[in-house]
């Protein structure tokens, strides 16, 4: 690879690791396997490594991966650091790590134990006494004090038989299959959105404004590391657990001390053959130095410390027969075929369905009704179909192809999405119109929105078939594609066809959340913030969303170079009275449209809003303005007429 192929690896692995990152320890909301994720890292680190130039401060191999929020209560600064561990796969790297340690520090104990898929929870305790509890935030600087809700937790300890001046212990909070169990179908009962695995429930109870809920949960914790101790000498792991089991803390129990990398290696298989019958998930079993001393010596980089790594176990996979294959075609038109087979025991979990994407993916995997699959879970949670066991296929086998009355129903449904998203409201794309949308369709050059921006790299075909036109209409209009990436994110929000999102919901929900990003994580409850969404819209966006052909899409676009995030409008001669002063327009102006005026206001650092409330600074009226102008005149907001417009804006 060039350099600059180099460059573009790197910035994607960063972006999509980002994105997974903030998925797992901020959404509570994994959308791909421990093992898929930590492959990204591992090709990250291996071009770093290489080149190692390219470093940067902020690249997700020198950062924790999570960030403090303000949910349950204020944020704390760390004591000491929550770092995560270094992963490793292999035999080989756990071997590699123990040979590197040992030859530092010669004789060496090493405790390996099971690494709970939980939530990191610190708790201070002061003469004693629990004082302050604190969830893992960003690892360094801070987190969020969730005191009152872990006070609640059965296994937290209140009270210290000794009463030392500080101990700082470090655990992990979790939910049992059992109780997730009872959860979920308490949710189910109330009518309410069922939890995706025990750790997104727990971390998500964990931070519930009402104590009462956590509770109602019956979260779990065991401890794993003592943090700090001020009043006593500790002087290795197994005496911290020696200190905690004495106090009443649970620890985590089934721990071994080994001293060879064989009785190491034993450990591991020794979690890894029961693993599925605990009553609570892991991922991994961890090997860490026993001695403190021997720890300060190895010390840490900025993000793990150097005496202990995490074994993260291969994904639970198992072979069944695909007895039948669904397709459905959800509201932007895309067609999802679903593998349906003999029901199979993952993680402890009955598995029977798995999507299998495309016909893209069918092909490439050449998965017929009828074999014999390999299916895992991601991030276990989603279960996928990894390949086929070739040997087992029936000789009646046939390739699997999508009856052509879905794919004229998903041409249908992606011919109406890309005709609103190219429309005068949303992107305004020139030379895009119906019969155009429709050739590109039917010769197989789109099949949805992002496909679009992708046209570009087929030109020369485009021109051989005449697609559209001649040479130079289709670049005139290849040119206006490549114009619309320019366009403000409340075009592209207008695009999506999202229902109850129009050009005006759209600008007020970019310009309260600032991104199509931070629109796509919020919650139902957050978007309501905003005037005129009500909960209806809200669903909608949240819905829309939560689709992964929709964030798959929207990551498309953002790769395209669309814009994504709102930037503050340069000053092109807007006046004191114009910049950061509140719009609104009702009614029709006779020489511009809406759209053109908003843009006018906005060139100036104006706001433009379609609500007319208190903080209102003018309400620009035309012809036949209604109920808007009626209200601003009530709360005695400045009107403006066409004229008046065009003299302030001078336009």
């Amino acid at each position: 690879m060039d350099i600059a192929e180099i460059k573009a690896e790197l910035q994607r692995l960063r972006r999509e690791i980002r994105y997974h990152n903030k998925k797992y320890y901020n959404d509570d909301a994994p959308e791909i396997s421990d093992y898929e994720y930590d492959k990204l890292m591992r090709r990250l680190r291996e071009i770093e490594t290489a080149y190692p130039e390219f470093i940067t401060p902020a690249s997700p191999t020198q950062t924790v991966g999570g960030t403090a929020r303000r949910t349950a209560g204020k944020l704390v600064r760390h004591d000491v650091p929550m770092l995560s561990l270094q992963d490793v796969f292999s035999r080989e790297e756990v071997a590699d790590f123990v040979s590197d340690v040992t030859a530092r520090l010669g004789e060496v104990e090493f405790v390996v134990e099971e690494k709970i898929d939980g939530l990191s929870l610190a708790l201070r305790y002061t003469d004693g006494t629990l004082t302050q509890a604190i969830t893992r935030g960003d690892g360094i600087i801070q987190g969020e004090d969730v005191t009152e809700n872990a006070r609640v937790i059965d296994d937290v300890v209140q009270k210290l038989i000794d009463a030392l001046p500080y101990v700082e212990i470090r655990g992990e909070v979790y939910m049992t299959k059992k109780t997730f169990d009872a959860v979920n179908q308490r949710q189910e009962k109330l009518g309410l959105k069922t939890f995706a695995n025990p750790r997104n429930c727990a971390a998500g109870t964990l931070r519930q404004l009402d104590s009462r809920v956590v509770a109602e949960r019956h979260l779990s914790m065991f401890t794993f590391n003592l943090q700090k101790i001020s009043g006593a000498e500790i002087p290795s792991h197994t005496a911290a657990y020696d200190f905690m089991a004495r106090n009443g803390i649970k620890i985590i129990h089934n721990y071994r001390v080994c001293k060879t990398f064989d009785e190491v290696w034993a450990a591991i298989e020794n979690i890894g053959g029961y693993r599925a019958d605990l009553d609570y998930d892991i991922d991994g079993a961890v090997v860490k130095v026993n001695d403190f001393a021997q720890r300060e010596i190895l010390g840490a980089t900025s993000k793990f410390p150097r005496w202990a790594v995490a074994y993260k176990y291969p994904p639970d996979e198992k072979e069944t027969v695909l007895r039948r294959i669904e397709l459905s075609v959800g509201r932007t038109g895309r067609i999802t075929p679903t593998a349906v087979f003999d029901p199979i025991l993952l993680n402890g979990t009955r598995v029977e369905r798995a999507t299998l994407h495309n016909q893209d993916f069918i092909d490439a995997m050449d998965i017929r009704v009828g074999d014999t699959i390999r299916v895992y879970k991601s991030g276990e949670i989603i279960p996928r179909v990894s390949g086929v066991n070739f040997d087992r296929r029936p000789t009646e086998a046939v390739p699997f192809k999508i009856p052509a009355d879905f794919i004229a129903e998903e041409n249908a449904i992606a011919k109406r999405n890309i005709l609103n998203f190219v429309g005068r409201a949303a992107m305004d794309i020139k030379g895009l119109g119906e019969n155009a949308v429709a050739d590109l369709i039917r010769a197989g050059f789109i099949a949805g929105i992002a496909d679009i921006y992708r046209l570009r790299e087929r030109r020369a075909e485009l021109i051989s078939k005449k697609i559209l036109g001649l040479d130079k209409n289709t670049d005139k209009i290849l040119a206006a594609i490549e114009d619309s990436k320019k366009n403000p994110p409340a075009k592209l929000l207008t695009g999506l066809g999202i229902l109850g999102v129009g050009s005006a919901a759209a600008r007020d929900l970019i310009q309260h959340f600032g991104s199509i990003e931070k629109i796509a994580s919020a919650t139902a409850e957050e978007l309501q913030t905003v005037p005129d969404i009500g909960d209806v819209t809200a669903k909608n966006i949240v819905d829309f969303f939560s689709e992964e052909a929709n964030r798959a899409m929207i990551d498309e676009l953002k790769n395209s170079g669309l814009t994504m995030e709102e930037t503050v409008a340069q000053d092109t001669g807007g006046s004191d009275e114009i910049r950061g002063k509140i719009f609104v327009l009702t009614g029709k102006l006779e020489r511009y449209t809406r759209a053109e005026a908003e843009e006018i206001i906005q060139s100036r650092g104006g706001i433009a809003k379609s609500s007319v409330t208190k903080a209102t600074s003018y309400v620009i009226a035309g012809e036949k303005a209604g109920s808007k102008l009626t209200k601003a005149q009530e709360l005695g907001v400045k009107i403006l007429s066409e004229a008046d417009f065009e003299e302030m804006f001078g336009v």
